[in-house]
């Protein structure tokens, strides 16, 4: 897992350490020195912890204008023992959603397990963005994963399953990536490219 860097292709466009409005402005990464640990193994210094010990972020993109952040995780998504959900709600969704930002895509490609309690910070989530008609999507989630977030009903505060998975995000520009997602969401079906 060590070797598993955050996408960086749109680090031109942003970089959340150099971003104030960021929970993680000002934050300092080794390129070399490797501390943070998914139980056994090491992961890439690039990573943000957000307080769970199990699960990692990189904010990838925030445009305050248009309300929308994409975030990337790795790791094991784990509600029932760290109520990571919590973390992620606390620690880094409130901010942001503080800031404005009121659209969320969470990029699971490397989120490898996930262990549902309940639905409460879903819920809550969901009600402060609400009014600002926005969402919260889940992007290419394993089947097994895609399953376990079904057994909790995340379905009824978070958009994921088929119609989100298989899509080739690194190829797209955030902005292209938003528009994509904003237009399945919505049932639109013109295609991008």
């Amino acid at each position: 897992m060590h070797d598993i860097e955050p996408f960086f292709k749109w680090r031109d466009n942003y970089v959340a350490s150099e971003d104030k409005r960021s929970p993680f402005y000002g934050r300092a990464y080794s390129e070399f020195q490797f501390s943070e640990k998914i139980y056994n193994y090491y992961i890439h210094p690039q990573w943000d912890n957000f307080g769970s010990d199990t699960l990692y972020i990189k904010i990838l993109f925030a445009d305050y204008e248009k309300g929308f952040a994409v975030l990337e995780l790795i790791g094991e998504w784990n509600d029932t023992i760290g109520n990571d959900v919590m973390f992620l709600k606390r620690d880094l969704i409130d901010p942001m959603v503080d800031e404005g930002i009121f659209r969320f895509i969470l990029l699971n490609d490397n989120v490898l397990n996930f262990h549902g309690s309940d639905d409460c910070y879903y819920e809550e989530w969901y009600d402060d963005i609400k009014e600002e008609d926005g969402w919260i999507c889940i992007l290419n989630t394993l089947k097994h994963v895609h399953e376990e977030m079904n057994e909790t009903q995340l379905g009824y505060f978070v958009n994921f399953g088929e119609h989100f998975n298989d899509i080739d995000w690194r190829l797209m520009t955030p902005k292209l990536l938003y528009l994509k997602v904003n237009m399945l969401i919505n049932g639109e079906v013109k295609k991008l490219t």
